[in-house]
Formats: C-alpha cells, sequence, structure tokens
C-alpha cells in the first residue's frame, strides 16, 4: 500500500526510480557475467585484483536475486520501492565503487582495442638516467598510408635540427614522435616497429602558436613567451622532450635568424633534455655545425613539370628547398593575378 502512496504522490521521483533501476540492474547483471566471463587461469595480477573485488560487491543476496529475475520481466510498483531503497541507502557506495571499477576495466580495453586496431608495440622502458629515443619504424597514428620513421637521440645527439619545405612532413614528424612518447607514458602501445627510450619527466610543445588580439599580443610576443617558459622549465636537472615546430616565423627573416641561432646556442648547452625544431632558416644550419650534439635532418621535395613530390623520407643533411611560389603557381594564383 505505501509504494502505491509513494507512486501517487511522489510520481516524478517514482518514475526516475523505476528508469535507474532498470539501467542499474543491468548494469549489474552485466558485471555478473563479466566476472564469470573474465576466470581464466593466468590472468594479470592488477585485473585479477579489480575481478576479486567486484566478486565480493557484487556477493548480496539481492543482487543474487537480480541476477536471477527475468531479463524480460519489468519491476512492479512494489519492487521499485523496495530495491531502490536498498540500492539508494544500502548499496549506494558498492554501486559507486563497481562503476569506478568498471571505469578502469573500459579503460584498459579501450587501449587494448587501440593496440590491435593500430598494430602498435609495446616500447622497452629503460631506467637509465640519461633520455635516451631509439625508434625504428616510428609513424602518425592518425594517417591511413604513413611513411616510417628511424630515429636515434641521446644525451650525445640531443638536438635535431629539422628543415624541409611546407608539406614536405616536418610538422608531421614531430607530432609522431611527441605522439609516441606520450601514449608510452600512458601505457600504450606505440605506432613503431620497436622503440626503446627512458621516461620523460614532461614534454613541452612549441606548435600552433597564436596570437591574442584581446590581450594586445602579437603572434612573434608569444614565441617569445613560449620560448621564455620552455628555458625555465627545462633549467630543472629533469628530463624532457622538447617540440619546437617554425621557430619565429612571426618575424623578419634577419629577426628570425638572429632570435633562431641565439635559442638553439643556449638550448644545446641542456644535455638533459631531447630537442628537435624545424625552421625554414636552413641558412643559420652551416653555422651550427660545430656542435656535435646537433643532428641535421631534412624532408626532400622534388619538382617534376612544375609539379612536386613528397617522399616525406628523413634524411641526413639541411634542406634548402624554396617552393612557395611553386605552389602559387601550381594553384594558378600567379595566372590569376596576370589577368586582373
Amino acid at each position: 500500500m505505501n509504494s502505491y502512496l509513494y507512486r501517487l504522490l511522489h510520481s516524478p521521483d517514482f518514475s526516475l526510480a523505476r528508469f535507474s533501476l532498470t539501467h542499474l540492474s543491468d548494469f549489474v547483471i552485466g558485471l555478473q557475467h563479466l566476472t564469470e566471463i573474465l576466470n581464466l587461469p593466468d590472468i594479470p595480477a592488477k585485473l585479477e585484483l579489480l575481478l576479486s573485488r567486484m566478486r565480493l560487491l557484487l556477493k548480496h543476496h539481492q543482487i543474487t536475486e537480480l541476477c536471477n529475475r527475468s531479463e524480460k520481466k519489468s519491476f512492479s510498483v512494489r519492487e521499485t520501492v523496495y530495491v531502490g531503497q536498498f540500492f539508494h541507502h544500502s548499496f549506494r557506495q558498492h554501486a559507486i565503487e563497481l562503476i569506478q571499477i568498471f571505469s578502469q576495466l573500459d579503460a584498459w580495453y579501450s587501449m587494448a582495442f587501440a593496440v590491435r586496431h593500430f598494430n602498435l608495440q609495446f616500447p622497452e622502458i629503460s631506467e637509465q638516467e640519461d633520455p635516451f629515443i631509439e625508434a625504428d619504424g616510428l609513424f602518425h597514428i592518425l594517417l591511413d598510408n604513413p611513411v616510417a620513421y628511424n630515429i636515434g637521440m641521446s644525451p650525445k645527439s640531443n638536438f635535431i635540427f629539422l628543415t624541409g619545405a611546407n608539406m614536405a612532413g616536418k610538422s608531421t614528424f614531430i607530432k609522431s614522435v611527441g605522439l609516441a612518447v606520450f601514449l608510452a607514458h600512458t601505457g600504450m602501445g606505440v605506432p613503431a616497429r620497436s622503440m626503446k627510450m627512458t621516461l620523460f619527466d614532461g614534454i613541452l610543445s612549441n606548435i600552433n602558436v597564436v596570437d591574442n588580439i584581446a590581450r594586445g599580443e602579437s603572434y612573434f610576443f608569444n614565441e617569445v613567451q613560449r620560448i621564455k617558459n620552455t628555458v625555465l622549465r627545462i633549467n630543472d636537472g629533469r628530463r624532457w622532450l622538447v617540440l619546437i615546430d617554425e621557430l619565429f616565423k612571426g618575424t623578419n627573416i634577419q629577426d628570425a635568424m638572429k632570435c633562431s641561432s641565439t635559442v638553439i646556442r643556449g638550448l644545446i648547452k641542456i644535455n638533459h633534455a631531447l630537442f628537435i625544431l624545424s625552421t625554414h632558416l636552413y641558412e643559420i644550419g652551416e653555422e651550427l655545425r660545430e656542435y656535435p650534439n646537433i643532428c641535421f635532418k631534412f624532408f626532400e621535395t622534388k619538382t617534376v613539370n612544375d609539379q612536386l613530390e613528397f617522399s616525406y623520407q628523413l634524411k641526413d643533411g639541411i634542406s634548402n628547398d624554396r617552393i612557395g611560389y611553386l605552389i602559387l603557381k601550381r594553384e594558378k594564383v600567379v595566372e590569376m593575378l596576370e589577368r586582373l
């Protein structure tokens, strides 16, 4: 009688309780099935720990009654109030913990699915103090037909000076390295045939810098602030991976060359961090060859009958390719301007 009276006097609450109870019972039943499915020998210790906790939380006679009831049978008015009170008062904290456990399992499943779907490989993590990265067949995880790279960085060769024309692949390479290192730190596999590395204390990126009209800050000013913050962060003796894409492109070429050269000469003094810096300013490359820890890499661009060809192969050396005018001509902008 009290159940029907509650339904009559608190109709919105009752409807919400019945709706929630249906989904919560499905959730509990699903967890019960999951513990049975995963009851396998030689499962990982962490997984076994979570499953044991789930079994303990689900070991309640009312949960057993829920699991044994017919899935097609709807809850009566009395059952809605009775079971709803049980979940709200007696089982509330257990339900919250079960949701947290399931979230952990769901995250692990998603990670495992991604590893299989993208054919990722688990990296070998070294505990040595000096930072290094050795990757064979590294590729960008979001590309359908990626070109793989081989990369090796250590304190003796901790700075990659990367050159190449627009669209040649510089940004993609930088992001590929950053994504692989980030995924490794989350416990994921990495997009590579094989990879060895140390753990890093942080990843800093100077990519996609923008101006701030509201604060009156130009593109170049924000570039300078990014570099300033980078220097302040990495000057702490910890291991950092620093990724800089197109340094100082927000100012004229003379300023950009002087600023870039100054920044690079300062950064290479820090041997506990690894740096990858891309630039169009190939001219400053020659004056940096005196530093043995700088590794010069480039992406080649070829022109065949005014058509651009990109191999996306990472090569040793410095590129002086200039293709801006060719792109302007290929897109018929030059022709359109001549007709004005």
